[in-house]
């Protein structure tokens, strides 16, 4: 019976699952029944540590050859950091910063940062998802300042497309390699400032910005933790060309998901967040069981967590950043208690900016001279050009 079962099963995967054409995998590209399986066929191409490290080198390489990574120009350093206005606040302050990712294409975002001691301090990368100017929005404000007054240095920038990085839209075919380098180059940054921690990194984003958190985290080990919150799902891939528009899930020779890809930080501490209302609502059943396997590869079950929330929906809420601030407190080593609690952590002293107060570029703070603008110009220069 169980060799009909599995001659059952690998004929479906084979006939339904393995036979389009195209090596792009968008949106729900597998029916949740599909993807139950697809995780068992996964789980049987490896059992020990040796065994899955060769199928996550695959992977990896697959991600970095997909979205054609490897190309980018070689600039290590020279950010040109543009710093174009710094508020002290109630522990914490908040710069309005721009970064040079590449000549003429400008990362922008605040940065927050900790008062009170001279010490190396933790960073913490803060990408975010689709919604034009989310980076301004109350609750990325809320969890940058609250982590910042706990003693990290937090980066909160711009998706491509979105807010003040408009020098192409966000559709544009190489979206997922700009923002995949643009997080990079944040962590290059990070990493460059004096008082920060190189062995204390960590990252975090909801919804888009978790799907650029755990592809960032699966291929650059310097990511020592990570929380993506509301967006591993086994079956859905991201719905947008910044998450699924290159070819980073199959190639001729392999086929993988977003859980995988999540499982490559092993064995560094991980965070699913979940919830019951969006395509993470199986994550206790199916894509969190497959994670702990990996980890007890490397006896680090502990590392790797999932809080799953049924009764709420897709969003980076209170009680979702509450759960990741005590994640991030216990394995960056923060000091929760310099934030006030009292059933449940206190957001209320986070000033509140007006958006245009957290904008880089204004009238008095013109753009720079050498912008490159329009997505013709960006994939001219970077001379890189689409495959499947």
């Amino acid at each position: 019976m169980k060799l009909l079962l599995s001659i059952i099963m690998t004929t479906f995967i084979s006939t339904t699952i393995f036979c389009q054409d195209t090596m792009l995998c968008m949106g729900s590209y597998w029916t949740e029944d599909e993807a139950n399986l697809m995780m068992k066929k996964f789980e049987s191409e490896w059992n020990d540590v040796a065994s899955w490290e060769k199928r996550a080198k695959r992977i990896k390489q697959g991600i970095i050859a997909g979205m054609q990574l490897d190309k980018m120009p070689d600039i290590s350093g020279d950010f040109n950091e543009i710093i174009t206005k710094n508020q002290v606040m109630d522990g914490y302050t908040v710069e309005n910063i721009a970064l040079e990712s590449f000549p003429g294409f400008y990362i922008t975002g605040n940065l927050y940062r900790p008062i009170g001691n001279k010490e190396k301090h933790a960073a913490i990368l803060s990408p975010h998802g689709h919604l034009e100017n989310k980076r301004l929005t109350i609750d990325v404000q809320k969890r940058c300042a609250v982590l910042a007054r706990m003693g990290a240095i937090v980066f909160a920038y711009d998706m491509v497309g979105y807010g003040e990085s408009n020098q192409v839209k966000h559709k544009i075919p190489i979206a997922l390699l700009l923002q995949t380098w643009n997080s990079k180059r944040v962590l290059d940054y990070l990493i460059s400032l004096p008082n920060v921690d190189p062995e204390r990194i960590g990252m975090t984003g909801g919804s888009g910005g978790g799907t650029q958190t755990f592809i960032l985290t699966a291929i650059d080990d310097r990511i020592k933790a990570s929380a993506p919150v509301v967006q591993v799902s086994a079956h859905f891939f991201g719905g947008c060309v910044c998450e699924s528009g290159m070819p980073i899930h199959k190639s001729k020779n392999h086929q993988t998901n977003n859980v995988e890809i999540a499982a490559l930080s092993a064995p560094n501490p991980l965070m699913l967040v979940s919830n019951g209302n969006d395509w993470t609502r199986n994550t206790p059943r199916i894509e969190y069981p497959y994670l702990q396997k990996v980890y007890a590869l490397y006896n680090a079950e502990h590392k790797a967590e999932n809080v799953h929330l049924p009764l709420e929906k897709h969003d980076y809420g209170f009680s979702k950043r509450s759960a990741m601030y005590n994640f991030f407190s216990h394995h960056l080593k923060l000091n929760s208690r310099n934030v006030p609690y009292s059933d449940g952590y206190k957001e209320d002293f986070v000033f509140i900016f007006p958006a245009e107060e957290l904008k880089v570029f204004n009238e008095i703070n013109p753009k720079p001279n050498n912008l490159l603008q329009g997505d013709e110009a960006v994939m001219q220069f970077l001379d890189i050009s689409l495959k499947e």
